[in-house]
């Protein structure tokens, strides 16, 4: 079985800059790895660069089937589908309620059968914790639920690979540790999860593979060599 992420010799770019050069990581399904490093190491980046939005230039990376080096602009959608993408600030429908906000998230990545994507729905909410809360609009969610709701979007086409960016950053501590006690199910059923973090807290609690992006480079470290 090959990695859902495979990364050889990668320079990642942000316009003309090379940000990352000659970055090599292999994830296995189901394993929890952290990118931590400065503000402007280049962790966005790198998670643009695997879902698509930064093209790559240089090396390969072979990510939920696709080679990023050869894709093209039409194909981009279809790996979106193949991944799961939680970021910081949520990025939900404020004027619809939770079911809708993955009703349009179905609708919109090709599921037509109105009771299969309902029954979809109703998994993901359970999974999360959310079942009882699919009424209720993102404003009426606590900071934590929402990132829960985030999660759930991240899982409706179940995904090989969940990317999340910094998805604790807004949350408090106690709150953050249930979004990664969440997480760390997720991976124990086998989606692989690369996760951009300042937290170090949490990785000493909850532990994983940890990569450090510093001077242009990536490499694994140690957890207690985080602190």
């Amino acid at each position: 079985m090959e990695n859902p992420i495979s990364i050889s010799e990668a320079t990642i770019h942000q316009g003309s800059i090379a940000i990352l050069q000659n970055v090599s990581l292999q994830v296995s399904e189901g394993e929890f790895v952290y990118l931590i490093g400065r503000t402007g190491s280049g962790k966005s980046s790198l998670l643009k660069t695997l879902y698509g939005e930064l093209k790559l230039q240089e090396g390969r990376i072979d990510i939920a089937g696709y080679d990023l080096q050869s894709i093209k602009p039409q194909e981009v959608p279809f790996l979106r589908r193949k991944l799961g993408i939680v970021f910081q600030d949520f990025q939900l429908l404020t004027d619809r309620n939770v079911l809708d906000n993955l009703m349009f998230v179905l609708s919109a990545t090709g599921w037509k059968n109105k009771h299969e994507m309902l029954d979809r729905c109703k998994a993901v909410l359970e999974k999360v914790g959310l079942q009882t809360k699919d009424y209720k609009i993102p404003a009426e969610l606590s900071g934590g639920e929402q990132q829960r709701l985030v999660i759930a979007r991240a899982l409706l086409n179940d995904p090989k690979v969940l990317l999340a960016d910094e998805p604790t950053g807004n949350l408090d501590p106690e709150v953050s540790d249930e979004i990664m006690m969440l997480l760390k199910n997720i991976a124990r059923e086998g989606t692989a999860i690369l996760m951009a973090t300042h937290d170090y807290r949490l990785i000493q609690k909850f532990g994983g593979t940890v990569c450090k992006l510093e001077d242009r480079t990536l490499k694994l470290v140690d957890s207690f060599q985080i602190a």
